[in-house]
């Protein structure tokens, strides 16, 4: 089966089901309204603009259910749905828009400023206004795909490795790649999550992180619509009102990164927040401190797991129960049902248990590769392995521990040091509020460890950088300790939680030796 089937089954199957609540809109659409969606827009794109099989289309937008009409709208023609994130720079964008080439950007007016400073560099066949401004004319996206038919469109010959969607990684250490997720990758991920994570057409979920990225469209998304659950769909966060959302839509199953759930237990809403019909919560996009696994459990007496995927290789790549949760923090459980892990040294043989590898990923739940990039892809994709570039390790009773990126290690007079595993021990500090551990050359030992601190700004006695070398002691090898401290008001974020350490980099590499 296709992805590009899973909503058209299912609303065969349950036709009159709510499937999503557009938290925006304030309208609430059943299975077979949202696959009517999907097929006026996949008509109108068709017809319209001339979209046909191997088109990439993008969007440019908060979210909103118009995510939803063209994930599913344009896998029916086998199209290529290739969001755009709009929290990037026109420059930026530009990059992006010039290497998948769209022949439709639908895009929202608060954006509108941001495209016309993309507009000299790229060319588009077709720009759609998602909604109506005081300037601009012409009939927006919605009232051009409501005067298009709801059946289902003329469909060509799809395969299995057809592309579904291309996402672009976040461009942290280069320019960015587009991922290229087959049709197979999508169905078997939301396979693999319903039966690893126990879902059921009971289950509800919001969606809280931005859809221009792989977990807002394919953690909860595709794999509830896959088993008939429903939707939540906010166009932003706000943590008072997505609390009050939770309680409300009786919310069972919730995905958000490390910095979201510490702004919940700072927000005062969070007290009186309901969390009774929660199941989990699930923690993804950058390493949870298992202080604050542990904190969420002691306030709430709720789960929060600790998730780990990638957008390569799908974005449910392990699973853990509730009481492992805590009982191995820090974990991100064991492989999910469909799927084989290994981890590797530099020569790709298989490290001894317990000793720290490169986790490499095979199964049906791999993308096929980057979008116009062969070297890229030959280099990540081995005999049927992705290579993560992530460093993890496995205990004796077979759980995963991500020890951070393997460019994000330290070789400090020829022991290896990962910066995930020091930043950990920094933030189980009381005042610590997050830790960035980056390099800094030195003549003795090749390289030293520089660790960034943002402090709690409500913390009564601060520490200084004594204090915290101190507190390291007792729980890191002498070697691992950093040789110096910087504080910082704030680390600097990717839209989805991972602190930016070219950024910082650039802030303390650039400047005279410490």
């Amino acid at each position: 089966m296709h992805a590009a089937d899973l909503l058209s089954k299912r609303a065969n199957l349950t036709p009159d089901r709510e499937a999503v609540y557009d938290v925006g809109l304030g309208r609430r659409f059943s299975y077979a309204e949202l696959n009517k969606r999907a097929n006026r827009a996949a008509n109108f794109l068709q017809t319209a603009c001339g979209v046909v099989k191997g088109d990439r289309v993008s969007i440019l937008a908060e979210n909103s259910v118009v995510y939803i009409d063209l994930l599913f709208g344009l896998g029916k023609i086998g199209a290529i749905f290739a969001p755009l994130n709009w929290r990037l720079t026109s420059r930026e964008l530009i990059y992006i828009v010039n290497d998948c080439s769209p022949k439709v950007l639908i895009y929202e007016s608060k954006f509108t400023q941001k495209l016309d400073e993309m507009l000299p560099s790229i060319q588009i066949g077709h720009l759609v206004k998602l909604d109506q401004d005081t300037i601009a004319e012409g009939k927006t996206y919605n009232e051009q795909i409501n005067l298009c038919s709801d059946l289902e469109p003329l469909r060509p010959p799809l395969d299995d490795e057809d592309p579904f969607c291309i996402l672009y990684t976040s461009g942290t250490t280069g320019r960015p790649k587009g991922a290229v997720l087959p049709h197979r990758q999508v169905v078997w991920n939301a396979i693999n999550t319903v039966i690893s994570w126990g879902l059921s057409e009971r289950d509800v979920s919001p969606i809280l992180t931005p859809m221009f990225h792989s977990g807002g469209l394919f953690v909860f998304l595709v794999p509830l619509i896959y088993v008939g659950g429903r939707i939540i769909l906010a166009h932003n966060f706000d943590p008072d009102e997505s609390l009050r959302l939770i309680s409300n839509e009786s919310c069972s199953v919730i995905l958000g990164v490390p910095t979201l759930f510490q702004v919940w237990m700072n927000s005062p809403s969070f007290p009186h927040a309901d969390f009774s019909k929660v199941h989990f919560f699930i923690s993804g996009g950058a390493p949870c401190p298992p202080a604050l696994i542990k904190a969420w459990h002691q306030a709430k007496h709720i789960t929060l797991r600790q998730g780990y995927g990638l957008t390569e290789v799908g974005v449910n790549c392990f699973s853990m129960t509730d009481e492992e949760a805590l009982t191995k923090a820090g974990s991100v459980g064991k492989p999910i049902f469909h799927s084989a892990v290994r981890l590797v040294n530099f020569q790709g043989q298989d490290v001894p248990l317990g000793e720290t590898g490169e986790l490499i990923i095979s199964g049906p739940h791999v993308c096929s590769g980057y979008w116009k990039n062969l070297p890229a892809s030959a280099q990540a994709l081995i005999d049927g392995w992705f290579h993560t570039g992530d460093m993890a390790h496995q205990d004796s009773e077979g759980y995963f521990y991500i020890s951070g990126r393997y460019k994000d290690m330290i070789i400090s007079g020829g022991e290896n040091i990962y910066a995930a595993e020091v930043e950990a021990v920094f933030r189980e500090h009381p005042a610590v509020a997050d830790a960035a551990l980056i390099g800094l050359p030195d003549p003795k030992w090749g390289e030293v460890g520089l660790i960034v601190v943002a402090l709690k700004p409500d913390y009564i006695d601060p520490p200084g950088r004594a204090d915290l070398l101190e507190f390291c002691r007792t729980r890191l090898a002498k070697y691992k300790i950093p040789k110096h401290v910087e504080f910082i008001s704030s680390l600097p974020y990717s839209p989805y939680g991972k602190v930016i350490k070219d950024e910082l980099r650039l802030r303390y590499l650039a400047r005279p030796a410490i």
